[in-house]
């Protein structure tokens, strides 16, 4: 449970830092036994050759062998422990990150799965080696410390190595920080652009249109890798004064110690001792600079990630509810889309009962699919509510609820897998519901006609099914389960005659199960089989009314019959596009929610 005030990126990150601190006592143990080595030459060169002691020798052989296997297996522990915490922060960020890039989807953002790759750079930075340079570099004091111990000369010497590496990595920082940023979000676009492009290949293909496609990534992928060049290019000349510096501290060092040597106020064994400890003080500095494109692009994943796991939620967590009946009521929704100004629905009100078909029916952009997915609340009205039996669908926990609703969108999209795991909708399901939703929709003979039946693999998006395949099998997806509220945006528009004759005999079984049925229709084949009908215009409620009166007017829109005193049913246009009752009501032929 996330405490107030936090998200879940911000308690994963605590967690990891308290495995920091754990990780940074590893890493001075480990940066302790790297003195073993200098100070095993030291004993050498300064007792054990000068004493001609075999023993010595040996005794400091082993305990030199002892502390660099200690140190070896305190570096795999600590590797071990890194690569487990960067698994860990991926297992738990990223169900977290692909349900809220499903919201970011459903509000129209942009970023949305590329969270899941963010997440990957900052686990390829955790759990790899650039990481420990960082752990490493509080250490390069005390290595100079040691150096001064051994003579004040050698460690004025290695502090201005130091501080010239470190000047050098912050430079490096300064120069390549923006054209990496840059390119990083020029990437988001281009990767953008060839998804786009593979998703819609037959189009593409058909219509001649690839090279223009490509011709387009390929100036943006150019201002990437422009971009990215100019950083390398930079980071190289950084990365080889390093080197330079490095190697020439280390010759100056030794040349120094040499010269004290023959001073006689420097032994060999602390000249050759100052030399190793000076190359494992600059190596994580080294180290950082030529990895810091790799920090870089962990430290603009993790700005991102903040940005977006800040954002509220789509919907807050709720209780669960009881099983809906399936009442549905439409309160004055409004709906204005994300960065647009006009509204595409205006003032909707309405509301449909177990146990009956509503059609909605208008022109082109009059908002049809809009208020097909308010109804199903995955988009959340600007004003107004949609309830299912009294409840905000759109608050309703999707985990509760989802189970009772069916929605065939007017766009199909199935998932690569089996035809059994789209029609369970990727859940284990008993075998009996899969075919009993599939006989339902009246595709269970056209799915034993494939090659292996519910087992068949359709490929990405069903791509080896026909349109009208995958359009059947996605209706007896959303006819899973008995749901209590049906939403089907132009169900029949890829159906052929028997795929329409299975679509009629679906809507009339749902119907006696006392299913709430909302179909959006564009052929008049399919108005056969419901009982109202609810034209939009223009955003806004034109006729609402049973089957024949609708009809009725929509024939005889200049003539159209006043309606008869008594009659609450009868509708007709009020200035605007409402409708309006004699008897005052603005839904007709509705049964009452409270029911």
């Amino acid at each position: 449970m996330t405490r107030p005030g936090t998200n879940l990126l911000t308690q994963t990150l605590a967690v990891c830092r308290r495995t920091f601190v754990f990780v940074g006592l590893f890493s001075m143990a480990i940066n302790i036994l790297m003195l073993s080595v200098p100070i095993y030459m030291m004993q050498i060169f300064d007792r054990a050759l000068t004493s001609g002691s075999k023993e010595t020798l040996i005794v400091l052989t082993i305990m030199a062998i002892a502390a660099v296997l200690t140190l070896a297996l305190m570096e795999l522990v600590r590797s071990k422990i890194m690569v487990r915490v960067s698994s860990w922060l991926e297992d738990v960020l990223g169900p977290e990150a692909l349900e809220r890039s499903i919201g970011s989807t459903l509000r129209g953002r942009f970023y949305r799965t590329e969270s899941l790759q963010d997440i990957a750079n900052i686990r390829n930075l955790l759990g790899g080696a650039a990481i420990f340079s960082l752990f490493d570099a509080p250490w390069v004091p005390v290595y100079l410390l040691v150096i001064f111990l051994l003579h004040p000369w050698l460690g004025v010497v290695a502090l201005g190595g130091a501080v010239l590496l470190f000047a050098l990595a912050i430079v490096n920082e300064k120069i390549t920080n923006r054209p990496l940023r840059d390119a990083s979000m020029m990437a988001l676009t281009a990767n953008r652009r060839a998804e786009m492009t593979t998703r819609n290949a037959e189009a593409v293909d058909a219509m001649g249109m690839a090279q223009s496609l490509i011709d387009r990534w390929a100036i943006e992928n150019k201002a990437v890798l422009s971009l990215q060049r100019e950083a390398s290019d930079r980071a190289g000349i950084i990365v080889s004064m390093t080197k330079f510096f490095r190697l020439a501290i280390q010759v100056g060092i030794l040349g120094l110690g040499a010269y004290l040597a023959m001073e006689q106020v420097l032994t060999p064994g602390g000249m050759i001792a100052a030399s190793i400890i000076l190359g494992r003080a600059l190596q994580p500095v080294e180290q950082a600079i030529g990895t810091w494109r790799q920090v870089i692009g962990a430290r603009a994943s993790l700005r991102r990630l903040k940005g977006f796991f800040d954002e509220g939620g789509l919907r807050q967590k709720s209780m669960p509810l009881p099983e809906p009946e399936g009442y549905l009521t439409v309160e004055k929704v409004s709906f204005v889309p994300p960065g647009g100004e006009k509204p595409i629905l205006r003032n909707i009100s309405f509301a449909a009962s177990p146990g009956e078909a509503l059609a909605i029916v208008g022109p082109s952009a009059a908002g049809k699919s809009t208020l097909a997915r308010l109804i199903v609340g995955s988009w959340q009205p600007t004003s107004g509510v949609v309830r299912l039996d009294f409840a905000d669908i759109f608050r309703w926990s999707r985990e509760n609820v989802g189970r009772f609703i069916g929605y065939l969108p007017q766009d199909v999209e199935l998932f690569g897998g089996t035809v059994r795991d789209n029609i369970a909708r990727m859940r284990d399901v008993p075998p009996e519901d899969i075919v009993k939703a599939a006989q339902m929709a009246g595709v269970h003979e056209m799915i034993l006609r494939l090659p292996k039946g519910y087992e068949t693999e359709i490929g990405e998006s069903g791509t080896v099914l026909s349109a009208g395949q995958r359009q059947r099998i996605a209706l007896a997806r959303a006819l899973l389960g008995e749901p209590r509220l049906v939403v089907l945006d132009e169900p029949n528009s890829n159906l052929d005659s028997e795929g329409e004759q299975a679509l009629a005999t679906a809507i009339r079984s749902l119907k006696n199960q006392g299913a709430n049925v909302i179909i959006i229709a564009h052929r008049q084949s399919v108005l056969t089989h419901v009982d109202r009908i609810l034209v939009l215009r223009n955003g806004t409620v034109d006729l609402i009314g049973t089957k024949e009166e609708v009809l009725a007017q929509i024939r005889q829109p200049k003539e159209a019959p006043k309606p008869e005193k008594g009659d609450p049913r009868m509708v007709r246009r009020q200035p605007g596009g409402r409708p309006a009752l004699k008897s005052g009501r603005s839904v007709p032929a509705t049964r009452s929610t409270g029911k």
